[in-house]
Protein backbone atom coordinates (compact mmCIF):
# COMPACT_ATOMS: atom_id res chain seq x y z
CA UNK A 1 0.00 0.00 0.00
CA UNK A 2 1.46 3.30 -1.04
CA UNK A 3 1.23 6.25 1.31
CA UNK A 4 -0.26 9.48 0.02
CA UNK A 5 2.54 11.89 -0.86
CA UNK A 6 1.26 14.59 1.52
CA UNK A 7 1.98 12.44 4.59
CA UNK A 8 5.12 13.02 6.57
CA UNK A 9 6.97 9.70 6.97
CA UNK A 10 8.57 8.85 10.30
CA UNK A 11 10.45 5.71 11.29
CA UNK A 12 10.06 5.08 15.02
CA UNK A 13 12.24 2.79 17.09
CA UNK A 14 10.83 1.01 20.13
CA UNK A 15 12.92 3.19 22.46
CA UNK A 16 11.22 6.35 21.13
CA UNK A 17 7.68 4.99 21.14
CA UNK A 18 5.22 7.31 22.88
CA UNK A 19 1.74 6.50 24.23
CA UNK A 20 -0.02 8.12 21.27
CA UNK A 21 1.72 5.86 18.77
CA UNK A 22 1.24 2.87 21.07
CA UNK A 23 -2.50 3.69 21.18
CA UNK A 24 -2.58 3.73 17.38
CA UNK A 25 -0.80 0.38 17.22
CA UNK A 26 -3.07 -1.32 19.73
CA UNK A 27 -6.14 0.11 18.00
CA UNK A 28 -5.03 -0.96 14.52
CA UNK A 29 -3.70 -4.36 15.62
CA UNK A 30 -5.82 -5.35 18.67
CA UNK A 31 -4.89 -9.03 18.27
CA UNK A 32 -1.29 -8.29 17.30
CA UNK A 33 0.16 -7.92 13.82
CA UNK A 34 0.75 -10.68 11.31
CA UNK A 35 3.40 -11.23 8.65
CA UNK A 36 1.17 -9.58 6.04
CA UNK A 37 1.24 -6.33 8.08
CA UNK A 38 5.04 -6.10 8.06
CA UNK A 39 6.73 -3.59 5.76
CA UNK A 40 10.35 -4.49 4.96
CA UNK A 41 13.07 -2.31 3.43
CA UNK A 42 16.81 -1.79 3.54
CA UNK A 43 18.26 1.27 5.23
CA UNK A 44 21.31 3.30 4.16
CA UNK A 45 23.60 0.73 5.83
CA UNK A 46 21.93 -2.01 3.74
CA UNK A 47 20.36 -3.55 6.88
CA UNK A 48 16.93 -5.13 6.59
CA UNK A 49 14.38 -3.12 8.58
CA UNK A 50 10.94 -4.54 9.41
CA UNK A 51 8.13 -2.26 10.53
CA UNK A 52 4.39 -2.04 10.98
CA UNK A 53 2.53 0.99 9.72
CA UNK A 54 0.14 3.32 11.53
CA UNK A 55 -1.20 6.65 10.30
CA UNK A 56 -2.52 9.90 11.63
CA UNK A 57 -4.06 12.62 9.47
CA UNK A 58 -0.65 14.03 8.56
CA UNK A 59 1.93 11.36 9.41
CA UNK A 60 2.76 7.82 8.39
CA UNK A 61 4.63 6.04 11.19
CA UNK A 62 6.73 2.99 10.44
CA UNK A 63 7.33 1.37 13.82
CA UNK A 64 10.30 -0.99 13.90
CA UNK A 65 9.18 -4.39 15.11
CA UNK A 66 10.85 -6.42 17.81
CA UNK A 67 9.96 -8.66 20.73
CA UNK A 68 9.99 -5.54 22.94
CA UNK A 69 7.37 -3.90 20.71
CA UNK A 70 5.07 -6.90 21.08
CA UNK A 71 5.53 -6.83 24.87
CA UNK A 72 4.84 -3.07 24.99
CA UNK A 73 1.65 -3.48 22.94
CA UNK A 74 0.48 -6.31 25.23
CA UNK A 75 1.29 -4.31 28.36
CA UNK A 76 -0.36 -1.17 26.98
CA UNK A 77 -3.52 -3.09 26.14
CA UNK A 78 -3.62 -4.54 29.68
CA UNK A 79 -3.03 -1.09 31.20
CA UNK A 80 -5.98 0.30 29.23
CA UNK A 81 -8.21 -2.54 30.43
CA UNK A 82 -7.13 -1.93 34.04
CA UNK A 83 -8.01 1.77 33.71
CA UNK A 84 -11.41 0.88 32.24
CA UNK A 85 -12.06 -1.50 35.14
CA UNK A 86 -11.00 1.17 37.64
CA UNK A 87 -13.41 3.64 36.05
CA UNK A 88 -16.23 1.09 36.11
CA UNK A 89 -15.52 0.17 39.72
CA UNK A 90 -15.46 3.81 40.75
CA UNK A 91 -19.04 4.27 39.61
CA UNK A 92 -20.13 1.15 41.52
CA UNK A 93 -18.62 2.46 44.74
CA UNK A 94 -20.65 5.67 44.72
CA UNK A 95 -23.65 5.66 47.05
CA UNK A 96 -26.56 8.06 47.30
CA UNK A 97 -26.46 9.85 50.61
CA UNK A 98 -29.36 11.82 52.01
CA UNK A 99 -28.32 15.05 53.62
CA UNK A 100 -30.25 16.30 56.66
CA UNK A 101 -32.59 19.17 55.95
CA UNK A 102 -31.54 22.54 57.30
CA UNK A 103 -33.86 24.02 59.96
Amino acid sequence: MKAPSHLKRVIVDFKKLNNDILDLLVTKYPDGYEDRHIVSFKNAQNELIECVEVRTEDTLYLVKISKRLVDAMDDHDVDDEDEDEDDANYDDDEKDVELPEEQ
